[in-house]
């Protein structure tokens, strides 16, 4: 049997490699657009910034040692053209070459990956406009900031690639604008915790600039200058665009395979097209979203890499199927981590779910031992199924492991208490003996149960103007003095609460608000344990 794979990079390298472990005896080749058919893509914008140094690190593989150890014929610079259905045959230019030639195929492999988004606007081919998609991109960005010499750059996008870019630049010495069209950055992340990476974005020195929509790019002299839609201007070296990336399915559509949302190339679970012979993996496919069940195009790595093994898989017989993803992901910034999985609170309200939610500040390990840093936790659940519909978590020490656990009950179909009864690692360095999972678990049991209700910042405005209801701080008096939010003016230490129970209105609610969401739970046991409604 002959396989053709288009593109390699995560999916169609992966899926060639599968093959050949599954079957001895194919013929597997594999046509590269770039000069690089497998490199770590996420690791691009850690080579701008110098962090990874040498570029050969950025490659995996190479087509030699494809070759050497699996006998597949890579043949990069080369780009596919066109797919001939009937024939069962693909165009195919060789790029340094000039020639174009027919190659045959039993079954084909389409892994195109996604092109950076470029808006129709006034300057954007400009030599100066860059995107950072591939191994080349990599290396023009990082001799664009060597030649600037620290100078200006503005990074268009609030997303994985623009906040990274954005950070590798600044840490290579260079002043960074982010410029972000929505009201927050990573947009699968809701704006109360995104809220922690602007702190962190900002405080690092970037000016990052929030529902700032750019209208077009005009080279002036050394330099290019960015207009805004509200008649602002700035002028920088060069210019990143990190607005997204669009399914590559030009070729998919010429062929009239079937398409899914955003242009991607429609496939079932078992990473088959519209035609049974082709098989299609990576960013420019459309999968299911395993919490909310909608079709969607998820540019991830790891869908990817599982992708090419099922489409392997199925080639070779062995009946594989994808069950979709959550589009678990991590991102560091600077010093901080974020991550995520499923749904966002306002992703899950749009799907219709009927959500809860919880937002904690647990500690990294056990507070006796010196170095514990808080990360907040926000898990959304549904109240009916009472199912895991997501999770975020920002921070700085052991996000990724927390995230990895509720992304791991989540996947298995665990119930949102389930969390409280996990049993998990517990030493002073690593964690508590109720771990940050374990109390969001806790947590969540006590709203299910109705131990505890909830207001959150977004309900404050109604509340505020409410002669009904008391707003109460218990954090200590140090904290108070340092400041508090509007309408808070009643403050009780939580330790002193019992003794002070006369200076609060019983025939008032009692909306209690501390640091973290501990002593104000504490706080809200004590009132309703004296008849207070809290």
């Amino acid at each position: 049997m002959k396989i053709v794979i288009v593109g390699g990079v995560a999916g169609g390298a992966t899926a060639a490699a599968r093959l050949r472990r599954l079957d001895e005896s194919a013929e597997i080749v594999v046509f590269e657009r770039s000069g690089y058919v497998s490199y770590a893509n996420c690791g691009l914008p850690y080579y701008v910034g110098g962090v990874i140094e040498d570029r050969d690190d950025l490659t995996l593989q190479t087509p030699e040692s494809l070759w050497t150890r699996f006998r597949i014929d890579v043949r990069v610079r080369h780009e596919v053209l066109a797919i001939d259905r009937a024939a069962k045959s693909v165009t195919v230019r060789d790029i340094d070459g000039g020639v174009t030639f027919e190659e045959s195929y039993d079954k084909l492999i389409l892994s195109p990956g996604a092109q950076p988004v470029k808006p129709r606007l006034a300057g954007i081919d400009g030599d100066r406009i860059l995107t950072l998609r591939t191994v080349d991109d990599a290396i023009a960005l990082r001799d664009a900031a060597v030649v600037s010499g620290g100078g200006r750059a503005a990074v268009i996008g609030g997303g994985f690639v623009g906040v990274e870019t954005a950070e590798n630049l600044s840490e290579a010495g260079l002043s960074v604008t982010l410029i972000e069209r929505g009201a927050h950055v990573i947009a699968p992340m809701d704006g109360d915790m995104a809220s922690f990476l602007h702190a962190e974005i900002r405080t690092r020195g970037i000016d990052l600039r929030l529902g700032a929509e750019v209208t077009g790019f005009e080279e002036r002299g050394e330099g290019v200058s960015v207009a805004f839609a509200d008649g602002d201007e700035l002028t920088a070296d060069f210019v990143v665009l990190a607005i997204g990336v669009a399914p590559e399915s030009a070729l998919a559509r010429d062929a009239g395979l079937e398409l899914g949302v955003k242009g991607s190339i429609a496939v079932n679970d078992r990473m088959q097209t519209s035609d049974p012979d082709i098989y299609a993996v990576g960013d420019a496919v459309e999968v299911t979203h395993s919490v909310s069940g909608r079709r969607a195009v998820i540019a991830l790595a790891g869908p990817a890499n599982k992708q090419g093994r099922i489409a392997a898989d199925n080639i070779a017989g062995r009946g594989s199927s994808y069950s979709g993803s959550p589009a678990t992901s991590v991102l560091k910034v600077f010093g901080m981590t974020a991550a995520f999985t499923g749904l966002s609170e306002s992703a899950a309200q749009e799907a219709g779910f009927d959500c809860d939610k919880v937002i904690l500040s647990p500690a990294s390990h056990a507070s006796y031992y010196p170095g514990g840093k808080v990360m907040t936790l926000k898990l959304i659940f549904d109240r009916e199924s009472e199912s895991i519909l997501g999770a975020q978590i920002v921070g700085f020490d052991g996000v990724d492991k927390r995230l990895d656990v509720i992304a791991t009950a989540m996947q298995l179909g665990a119930s949102v208490r389930s969390l409280a009864a996990l049993d998990l690692a517990y030493a002073p360095p690593y964690s508590s003996a109720k771990d940050p999972v374990n109390m969001a678990g806790f947590a969540a049991e006590n709203v299910l149960d109705g131990v505890v209700e909830q207001c959150f910042f977004e309900d404050l405005a109604e509340l505020r103007g409410r002669d009904d209801v008391t707003l109460l701080d218990v954090r200590t008096d140090a904290e108070y003095l340092r400041g508090h939010a509007d309408g808070f003016e009643t403050h009780i230490p939580v330790d002193s609460l019992r003794g002070r129970l006369d200076a609060l209105d019983r025939g008032k609610t009692i909306c209690v608000m501390c640091q973290s969401g501990l002593r104000s739970y504490v706080a809200c046991r004590i009132l309703s344990g004296h008849g207070f409604t809290c």
